[in-house]
């Protein structure tokens, strides 16, 4: 049999490759030999992804309520795969930015037009019951949205606003870590998950920072130079002008902390909001106050923003999409 040329390439290649590394060709040509064909469901580990649902109650639209939640820390995995790929280039390029940020912007979008899953697509007594059986559980313990937000704008933005310009003020010290740890203490979200009655802490919350906060506040070391807004102001004056860019960041802005947490505020409004009573939410969270970007007031790039847009920061969403203004 006469080999092609372009196969002899192709081991030439393959013997350098491995040369290089001290390893023998032929061996792993013999595991290429004996090694089965791929298959779809061995790649994506289908059987074991089928089997990750483990309802706590009968009712049958708790599975939907986990499976979603399922495809959204997929999706947040994805998103932080994007700032992973942005943070560790070497030369930043102004088109290398602007499509992973529209890559992560694609993925929000896709939860967000997704989300009437969890507005209409179960049953309200249904939920009702379940909700119960899952305490003090809840979404508000998604450290990888935290993550998110932690890799997308300088960390002062995401304490609560009424302590930014106390902390926008306070000079350097030779240990970074001391004031960062301290504005942590201050995050805006650790306001939404207190008791209703008492102001204490929630089981929730005390749970996740014993998880999490040291790693939350390690990334935040990781990326207080890496964030997306540092890294567009490493960029050329000209290329800080590069409207698709601008634009990109601004949807981001949107997407991140107005379209989110709206959505579940709108979910919230459905299952938790009973006249003239609120129920509290899963795990006891501070949902009528948490949720709502005009209470926070969160934005990852305020420089970016007119001052009539930062005065009415989500204002158009409730209007549309809670109220049904027009």
């Amino acid at each position: 049999m006469e080999l092609k040329p372009e196969l002899i390439s192709r081991l030439e290649q393959l013997e350098k490759k491995y040369s290089a590394m001290g390893q023998d060709i032929i061996s792993y040509l013999d595991g290429l030999l004996y090694a089965d064909y791929l298959t779809y469901w061995d790649y994506i580990h289908l059987d074991t992804l089928l089997t990750m649902q483990n309802p706590k109650t009968s009712l049958p639209d708790e599975e939907i309520f986990i499976m979603y939640h399922q495809i959204t820390e997929l999706y947040f995995k994805m998103m932080l795969h994007e700032y992973d790929q942005i943070s560790k280039q070497v030369e930043l390029k102004v088109d290398f930015m602007i499509a992973r940020i529209t890559r992560i912007n694609r993925y929000f979008d896709n939860l967000t037009h997704s989300f009437d899953v969890m507005i209409d697509g179960m049953e309200l007594e249904q939920f009702h019951k379940f909700r119960m059986a899952l305490l003090p559980a809840s979404g508000f313990q998604s450290a990888q949205y935290r993550m998110i937000e932690i890799c997308s704008t300088d960390f002062i933005n995401l304490i609560s606003k009424d302590l930014r310009d106390k902390y926008a003020d306070k000079p350097n010290t030779s240990k970074p870590n001391t004031s960062l740890e301290e504005m942590f203490e201050h995050i805006y979200w650790k306001a939404g998950a207190t008791e209703l009655a008492t102001g204490k802490k929630t089981l929730t919350l005390k749970q996740f920072e014993e998880k999490y906060s040291h790693q939350l506040i390690v990334l935040a070391e990781k990326y207080k130079d890496l964030n997306l807004w540092k890294l567009f102001k490493s960029l050329s004056s000209e290329d800080q002008k590069n409207e698709k860019l601008i634009n990109a960041l601004k949807l981001l802005d949107i997407n991140v902390n107005i379209n989110w947490p709206l959505c579940h505020y709108k979910s919230a409004v459905r299952y938790l909001q009973k006249d003239p009573e609120d129920i509290k939410a899963t795990g006891g969270t501070n949902w009528q106050k948490y949720l709502p970007p005009r209470f926070q007031k969160r934005i990852f790039y305020p420089m970016l923003w007119s001052i009539e847009e930062l005065e009415n920061w989500g204002k158009k969403w409730v209007e549309t999409e809670v109220l049904g203004q027009k």
